[in-house]
C-alpha cells in the first residue's frame, strides 16, 4: 500500500492559530516509527499542476492563489494567511490525492496523510481548504480515462459543501456526506446524499446512519473509484465537531467503510480530513487508526488492529 505525505512542505502559521498543523507531521512520524507499515511505501507526492487544478477550479481563482492576489475576504474565508508556502503545500496535498488515486486503481487502497479539503469551491476556498483535492483527483482520473464514475464518502463532521457543489448536475460524480446538522458550514450545499445527525449523536446512531447511507448509495450509484474522507472531528472531544463518537466508534466507522468497498473490490483512496481535538495526540490516534485499518484492508490485520482504541 502506498501512503503519501506532504507535511515537509511547511505552512507558517501564527502561534495563536487554532489549526493543528503539527498533526500531519506527528501522524507521518507515528506511521514511520510504528513498525507496522514496513510492507507499505511512504512517499512524497508531486505538486498538482495548473492543468490538473483547472479541471475543477476557475482560472481566475487559481491565478489569484498562485500570485498572492487573493482579497482580504477570500483569505479570511480560507482561514490561513497567504504565503508561497501555502500555495506549495496546497498543491502537494492535492498531488497526494492524485497519486493515491492512481495507486488505488492499481493496488486497491492508498492513503493521503492529509487531504479532504471539501470546503473548496471552483471559484473560492473556505474552512481551511484552498483547493478541493478529492474533486481534482477525481477529475484527473476521469480526464486520463482511468475511470468514469467516482464516489465521495465524506465522514468529516462538517458537510462537504464544496464537493457537493462540484458534483451537482453531474451523473459521473456522487457526493455522500454524513455530518452534524447544526455546524459549519452554516449554509450547506445539497449533495447527492446528505445525512445530517443531531448534536451529541453517539457511536450507535452514527454507525447505523452510515450503514444505511451506504445501502442507499449502493442502490443509486455504481462507482469505479471511491474517495473516503475519514475526518477525526466526529470525536466527542473535538472542539469543532459537536458529535459524541468515541475512538473505538471511529475505528468501527473506518472498518465499515473500508470493508464495504474492499469486499466489492472497488479502489479506495483514504484522506484524513478534519480533526481539532484540544489534545493533538487524540487527533493523531484517530488518524493513525484509520491508516492502520487501510493497511489491514490490503494486507490483513496486523497484531494490534483488533484491540479497541481508548475512548
Amino acid at each position: 500500500m502506498k501512503i503519501y505525505y506532504s507535511d515537509t512542505f511547511e505552512l507558517p502559521l501564527p502561534e495563536t492559530h487554532r489549526f493543528p498543523m503539527a498533526k500531519y507531521r506527528l501522524l507521518r512520524q507515528r506511521v514511520a516509527e510504528s513498525g507496522e507499515f514496513s510492507d507499505c511505501e511512504l512517499l512524497v507526492p508531486e505538486a498538482a499542476t495548473d492543468q490538473q487544478l483547472l479541471l475543477v477550479h476557475q482560472p481566475g481563482y487559481v491565478e489569484r492563489v498562485a500570485a498572492g492576489r487573493l482579497t482580504a475576504l477570500e483569505i479570511r474565508r480560507i482561514g490561513f494567511p497567504w504565503s508561497p508556502q501555502l500555495v506549495e503545500r496546497s498543491r502537494r496535498s492535492v498531488g497526494a490525492s492524485i497519486a493515491a488515486a492512481r495507486a488505488a486503481l492499481s493496488g486497491g487502497v492508498a492513503v493521503n496523510l492529509a487531504g479532504g479539503t471539501h470546503h473548496a469551491f471552483p471559484d473560492s476556498g473556505q474552512g481551511y481548504c484552498v483547493f478541493n483535492d478529492v474533486a481534482v483527483a477525481a477529475r484527473t482520473m476521469q480526464h486520463e480515462g482511468a475511470v468514469r464514475r467516482v464516489l465521495f464518502v465524506d465522514c468529516d463532521v462538517h458537510q462537504g459543501n464544496g464537493t457537493a457543489a462540484i458534483a451537482q448536475h453531474d451523473a459521473t460524480l456522487f457526493a455522500f456526506s454524513i455530518h452534524c446538522q447544526r455546524n459549519y458550514p452554516f449554509r450547506t450545499t445539497r449533495g447527492d446524499l446528505d445525512v445530517s445527525l443531531r448534536e451529541g449523536a453517539t457511536d450507535d446512531e452514527y454507525l447505523r446512519a452510515l450503514t444505511d447511507g451506504l445501502q442507499v448509495v449502493a442502490g443509486q450509484f455504481d462507482p469505479e473509484l471511491v474517495f473516503y474522507l475519514a475526518g477525526a472531528d466526529a470525536y466527542g472531544g473535538d472542539r469543532l465537531g459537536k458529535l459524541n463518537l468515541t475512538k473505538s466508534g471511529l475505528q468501527h466507522r473506518d472498518q465499515i467503510v473500508m470493508s464495504y468497498f474492499g469486499q466489492r473490490h472497488i479502489p479506495l483512496v483514504v484522506c484524513m480530513a478534519g480533526g481539532y481535538a484540544p489534545e493533538i495526540d487524540d487527533i493523531v490516534d484517530i488518524h493513525f487508526a484509520t491508516v492502520r485499518t487501510a493497511r489491514a484492508t490490503v494486507f490483513g490485520p496486523c497484531h494490534t488492529l483488533s484491540r479497541p482504541a481508548a475512548s
